[in-house]
């Protein structure tokens, strides 16, 4: 598969019994989790609305309703 310019794929640091984590690798696993944390909400948000599974239509059309889904959801968790 070819990589698209300016994209970047983050993996966290993984411990073993034998190997414990830095103190700075468990930092950066924690910032990971931090902005990985809203996407998989969304995501889950629209898997239990079952959205995804009744959605026919061409994806860029997809794209900006799932977008406007998320602002909604979003708007409403904030209040």
């Amino acid at each position: 598969m070819p990589r698209r310019s300016g994209s970047a794929r983050a993996t966290g640091y993984k411990a073993t019994r034998a190997r414990k984590l830095t103190p700075s690798q468990r930092q950066a696993n924690r910032i990971l989790a931090a902005g990985r944390a809203p996407a998989e909400h969304g995501f889950a948000h629209l898997k239990a609305w079952r959205i995804l599974t009744k959605l026919r239509t061409d994806p860029a059309r997809a794209t900006a309703l799932l977008r406007a889904l998320l602002v909604l959801t979003n708007l409403e968790a904030s209040r």
